[in-house]
């Protein structure tokens, strides 16, 4: 399977960022359809589409859609995570810099399918330049009367307003960031079975609907031509339907963004990316920083799809796909991994708060050739200390990795508490973590 250009077809355009040069290849033209229809026959479309959140969780979006009432009882909100902070994930910025209106029409079809009062755009703070080109955008769409009053002169009023955030990665939990957008901490709130969800208390107590960039951006392919349509691209896998976007790094040739169709080989995905640099495959974190780890073994025989990817146990989750090589030290990229996590916890539960910075404790000890018998079941005791226990699943990010590198490459973790140094020949010590 080649790489399959759908979201990103006219990514390299620099006119599509401009209201005119998206027009001309069809932009607007689902929204203009989508006000003709009964908004519930647009989440029934999505519904048939088999799209599910792209920004690593890949809960059927037609339910969040469908979770908003039906009758208003005060204002409805949209919202869109653009926090994108993620390691290795740099897809959401491409598709905000180069194609902003594709993501602001799905944004507006979500608003008119779900009765919504306006949308908000969240975006790291460091995106500077994807910021600037929604900016751009929603200007032209205001001017254009694709936003604001009486759109397209459909009587539907619909707004939508751009946030920076201040670069916390907490703030791409959805909770956490509806705090930050009401300008609270930006630390995640009590969640359902304990607290209503968002689609019923979200975005200042009101039902609110979370979806992700590229989320968003799939909707009005989803109204053009169909959820049927949409719902043949990866039909060969049991429950991933549509593209997905994976941004490549790691030791690849041309490390960058490719858009294929769920069903694809991970090893296809690599030839994509030119093939490994500097070594033989040794390992692939698939997903993301959060999620495990596989070997080179399992490269081989692993499927991009939601289900295809549990079963080699990793996770497709928010497609950031590293390759590493033969030369890398696991203990070493795994403590570099838990270092960010640790800096980056909200500090409001203690599992993550304190276990977080254990495991970079026990992680550079044992980099410092100061490991001890024990240390690897202390590690996974502190995992599973986090994992399931945290206020929000930013906790579980963290410990995944660590249990998944225990896992799969538990042999270098003993070579390198028993000898004192790493495994893999010619490794350099890193600086301390204070």
């Amino acid at each position: 399977m080649a790489e399959y250009k759908l979201l990103l077809e006219h990514a390299g355009d620099t006119a599509f960022a401009t209201l005119a040069g998206y027009r001309k290849f069809g932009g607007f033209d689902a929204l203009k359809k989508a006000l003709g229809m009964d908004r519930q026959a647009i989440i029934d479309e999505l519904k048939a589409s088999g799209l599910r959140g792209r920004g690593g969780a890949g809960f059927p979006a037609w339910i969040k859609w469908n979770g908003l009432p039906k009758e208003k009882h005060g204002p409805q909100y949209v919202l869109c995570n653009a926090d994108e902070g993620e390691p290795g994930t740099f897809k959401d910025k491409q598709l905000m810099e180069q194609t902003p209106f594709l993501v602001l029409e799905g944004m507006a079809i979500a608003g008119y399918a779900t009765n919504s009062d306006a949308g908000y755009i969240y975006i790291r703070g460091e995106f500077v330049d994807a910021a600037r080109a929604i900016r751009s955008a929603l200007d032209e769409m205001y001017a254009a009367n694709l936003l604001g009053k009486n759109i397209l002169g459909s009587g539907i009023d619909f707004d939508i307003f751009l946030h920076m955030g201040a670069g916390s990665y907490e703030c791409g939990e959805e909770s956490a960031l509806m705090s930050s957008l009401m300008g609270e901490r930006g630390m995640p709130r009590l969640k359902f079975p304990h607290a209503p969800l968002p689609t019923v208390a979200g975005l200042w107590e009101r039902p609110t609907l979370i979806n992700n960039v590229e989320t968003y951006a799939c909707a009005p392919f989803i109204v053009n031509r169909g959820g049927a349509w949409f719902a043949t691209l990866g039909a060969s896998t049991k429950n991933s339907r549509g593209t997905k976007i994976f941004s490549v790094s790691g030791h690849v040739a041309k490390p960058g963004n490719y858009e294929i169709e769920f069903g694809t080989p991970l090893m296809e995905l690599l030839d994509m990316a030119g093939g490994m640099k500097g070594g033989a495959l040794k390992a692939c974190v698939p997903g993301g920083c959060s999620v495990p780890m596989i070997d080179a073994e399992t490269c081989e025989k692993a499927i991009i799809g939601y289900e295809e990817m549990a079963e080699v146990k990793s996770m497709v989750g928010s497609g950031g796909c590293i390759f590493l090589n033969e030369h890398t030290d696991i203990v070493t990229f795994i403590w570099r991994t838990s270092l960010f996590y640790a800096n980056e916890s909200c500090g409001k539960c203690t599992p993550c708060r304190e276990g977080t910075r254990w495991l970079v404790q026990i992680l550079d000890r044992i980099r410092q050739g100061g490991g001890r018998p024990g240390d690897i079941e202390l590690l996974q005791q502190v995992c599973s200390q986090i994992d399931g226990r945290s206020f929000c699943g930013l906790g579980d990010a963290a410990a995944w990795p660590v249990a998944g590198a225990i896992r799969v490459f538990r042999d270098e973790f003993e070579y390198f508490i028993e000898q004192g140094h790493s495994k893999v020949p010619g490794d350099s010590m890193l600086p301390t973590a204070s």
